[in-house]
């Protein structure tokens, strides 16, 4: 009979054992497969894979023990390589087609150990997305509306996409800019106390677990400038989540380094819980003017009631004298709907308020154009976690306004931010003006936190006392969901 979708023999009275230590034979199957009911003959048997293949999802390996495989590399989001629409579907209809779960054959929730990779899962023994995986055999099952197949030996794994130790840039510029989503960094009260908060760290040790991750991701980027997302948005006072973080990396920091935040003169940036700031470095770059805002007040377009507000500031930079305005965002997300503002999802590819986040950016485009820093200077770079794909609209309507895609442009279609059910994709963009554009000497995202099992972050939910140690170290890796990109500059004065 079927049970929830799983072929199982019902109400059995009696086994009778025919014969014993015979070899059983695997069957040969390979991804992709023809259709998404094709292990459906296979269920019950012993199968092989003969072919290499890639971990392009660890989201459920710490909570179920399960790593999801393709055959032809990662997946990427159908939207950051092809149109919205019909090409984007077809992509997404292929992709569905070239995912296997290797399951570890354990029912049980926040398995400790955790068995993959094939000598356990540590801190510092990860299985990044990336990574390749050879000699999968064991039982096809369907389980949680998906097949998958219950390995009866360890399949191997080989850390094809290792870990790097900074983001890698050419070194010829002198100025690095940096967009960072810290992954609702909530301080508490600020004095200690006041956990859980509405996000975040649920007590002050969690706290400083991720205080420690996220300044140690960011003292390792040597950036001048860092646009943040998802800080707290309880404003500028010596307890606000900006200070607390300001105040960390003072810590931590080199000699001769020191950061500050710009403060933008209210109270709060709009009236989410979470705001874009701005951080830095105050020995090689200067805070220029004064910063602007950009929300439902300056343009009707920007709904601030989806889309958290855009902070703007010219900063200069001290060694040359060049200047350039950055302005950080975080538009809306995908996760909700817009249905109520007539902006649902349409199916396209690009998921809930594509309308919403593509007025935001036709708004700041034209926001930009005057100037609203009084910089006096075409230099401009939009950074931030648009939350579009390469090829959505918010994103085509920034190019159209002569913006260059710096990602794209120099890392081509393999560049990703972000791991969303196993597919990659780039959510955090840094798109320049036409006279700053040419003078990037590099970009990159630094794959710190998409590739890592998010069981290695700072939560201590699901984790036996052991793995409350083992699994967590202070250092740069899962420090978000979110890779941080890192562009370098050199400015012309």
């Amino acid at each position: 009979s079927e049970s929830f979708g799983l072929t199982e023999l019902n109400k059995v009275s009696s086994v009778e054992v025919c014969t014993s230590g015979v070899s059983l034979p695997a069957t040969n199957v390979s991804l992709p497969f023809a259709s998404t009911t094709t292990l459906e003959r296979y269920e019950g048997m012993l199968v092989h894979m003969p072919q290499t293949l890639t971990v392009t999802e660890n989201y459920g390996l710490g909570r179920y023990g399960v790593v999801v495989v393709s055959s032809s590399g990662r997946l990427f989001t159908p939207t950051n390589i092809v149109s919205p629409g019909a090409p984007a579907i077809a992509m997404q209809t292929a992709n569905d087609l070239n995912r296997l779960i290797i399951d570890d054959g354990n029912s049980k929730q926040n398995p400790d150990p955790i068995i993959y990779p094939g000598t356990g899962l540590t801190a510092f023994n990860t299985l990044r997305s990336g990574d390749s995986v050879t000699g999968l055999t064991g039982v096809v099952s369907y389980t949680a509306k998906a097949y998958r197949v219950h390995s009866t030996s360890s399949p191997q794994f080989v850390a094809t996409n290792p870990r790097t130790p900074a983001p890698s840039l050419p070194g010829t510029g002198s100025l690095r800019v940096a967009s960072f989503n810290v992954l609702n960094y909530f301080n508490g009260n600020g004095t200690g106390g006041g956990y859980p908060t509405a996000r975040g760290a649920d007590t002050a040790i969690e706290f400083t677990r991720q205080r420690d991750k996220i300044i140690a991701a960011i003292t390792a980027m040597r950036a001048d400038i860092i646009g943040l997302m998802e800080i707290e948005n309880d404003g500028y006072t010596s307890t606000s989540a900006i200070q607390d973080l300001v105040n960390g990396l003072n810590t931590a920091a080199p000699v001769g380094t020191h950061y500050a935040f710009v403060n933008p003169g209210v109270s709060k940036i709009g009236t989410d819980a979470i705001a874009v700031g701005l951080i830095y470095r105050k020995e090689t770059v200067q805070a220029s003017g004064a910063s602007a805002i950009l929300d439902s007040s300056v343009d009707n377009r920007f709904n601030d009631q989806k889309n958290r507000p855009t902070l703007a500031q010219t900063f200069v930079e001290t060694a040359t004298g060049g200047r350039l305005t950055v302005a950080v965002n975080h538009l809306k997300s995908k996760g909700s709907s817009c249905a109520s503002i007539n902006d649902p999802n349409t199916g396209d590819g690009q998921g809930n308020c594509n309308l919403t986040r593509t007025s935001a950016a036709k708004a700041m485009m034209d926001w930009l154009v005057t100037d609203p820093t009084a910089s006096g200077d075409s230099d401009r770079l939009i950074i931030g976690d648009l939350n579009s794909y390469a090829k959505e609209d918010p994103i085509s309507a920034i190019l159209a306004a002569g913006y260059s895609n710096l990602i794209a442009s120099r890392i081509g279609n393999g560049a990703y931010s972000y791991d969303f059910k196993g597919q990659s994709g780039n959510l955090d963009h840094a798109l320049a003006s036409p006279s700053l554009s040419i003078q990037a000497t590099g970009v990159t995202g630094w794959h710190i936190n998409a590739d890592e099992p998010r069981v290695l972050d700072y939560n201590q939910e699901f984790k036996s006392t052991n793995q409350l140690t083992t699994l967590y170290n202070a250092d740069t890796y899962r420090a978000s969901d979110h890779d941080p990109v890192v562009i370098e500059f050199k400015l012309t004065p």
